[in-house]
Parts: C-alpha cells; sequence; structure tokens
C-alpha cells in the first residue's frame, strides 16, 4: 500500500504520540495504519507499508490485540492472517480507556485500599494517611464518572460534552467578574 502525504504524516504523528503515552511507536503506527486503510491487512503489507521489520509488526500486533484494539481476520481464498481495527473512533476511545484502567487504574486502587485496610497505617503522618484517603477518593469518583460517561451512546455523550464546556465557560466568566 502507498501512502498519501496527509495519511503518512498522520501515522508518523501517532506513532510519536504514542510514544508520549507510553505505547510503542510502531504499535501505535500500525494502529493509525489500520484505522485509516478501513480494510484487513496482512503482516506483510503492514510492514512493507510502514518500511518496518516483519518481527516488529508481528510483536506490535500482539501487543495491539491484548489491548483488543485489532482483531485477526481471515479472507476468502488466503490462508494467511489479516488484521483490522475499528473504525469507530468512540469504540476505539472505549477501548483505550478501559484497557488503561484495568492496566492502570484498578491496580492502583487494589494498593491504595490496602495502604488503607494495613494496621501499619496507623504508624504513618496524619498527613500522608489523609493524602492516601484524598487519592484513593479522588480516583474512585473519576472511575465512577468515567464508567458512566462510557455507557452513554456516542451522539449524548458529545451533547454532553459540548453543554460542559459551554457550562465551563459561563461559569469562568462568572468567577472572573468577581
Amino acid at each position: 500500500m502507498e501512502l498519501k502525504p496527509i495519511s503518512e504524516r498522520f501515522i508518523l504523528h501517532w506513532g510519536e504520540m504514542g510514544s508520549r503515552w507510553g505505547v510503542n511507536r510502531t504499535v501505535a503506527q500500525i494502529h493509525a495504519l489500520l484505522y485509516l486503510a478501513g480494510r484487513p491487512m496482512e503482516a506483510e503489507e503492514i510492514a512493507s507499508t510502514l518500511g518496518v521489520a516483519r518481527s516488529n509488526v508481528s510483536t506490535s500486533i500482539k501487543e495491539l490485540q491484548s489491548w483488543k484494539l485489532v482483531r485477526t481476520v481471515h479472507l476468502k481464498g488466503d490462508r494467511r492472517d489479516h488484521f483490522e481495527t475499528s473504525t469507530d473512533v468512540w469504540e476505539l476511545f472505549k477501548l483505550i480507556v478501559e484497557g488503561r484502567r484495568q492496566r492502570e487504574i484498578d491496580p492502583t486502587i487494589a494498593v491504595l485500599n490496602g495502604f488503607l485496610s494495613n494496621p501499619d497505617l496507623a504508624a504513618e503522618d496524619e498527613g500522608a494517611q489523609q493524602r492516601i484517603r484524598e487519592t484513593l477518593e479522588f480516583i474512585q469518583i473519576l472511575t465512577t464518572w468515567s464508567d458512566e460517561m462510557l455507557r452513554l451512546k456516542p451522539e449524548t455523550l458529545m451533547k454532553m460534552l459540548g453543554i460542559g464546556a459551554k457550562l465551563s465557560q459561563t461559569f469562568r466568566k462568572g468567577s472572573s467578574s468577581e
């Protein structure tokens, strides 16, 4: 597949952003390629399009599959595995948020709960105890809010985001005149 200039820049930028988010650059680029292509691609085509090693594609595909961002599909008359991703940006967003929660947020909540149930907590400074409780409460509130937002239909969520932006602007204007 030959990439046109804008698609190439999109894929390169997505790779840069991926590395800033803690995701391997090639992993992010492969996901961007599959997203823009909007069709299943086999590993050799991915490797040649992006100019990366076939082994790197295999490793990256496995990571994307662990995030549930890429699935294997088979095409009639072709014995090779092909890979595709959703072209629905909301579905991808939900998968990424859910993956991040499982890998980062849920373990943090478990650790904080462990600290709070540990009898050794009493030996800690009162300020440290309070900050641990506040951190847990904050993360739990954000998690509950995020769960509720992700249950909404995309069009409802878009309306809520628009309303939220208008409310935020109204509150900022109101607080700056005081």
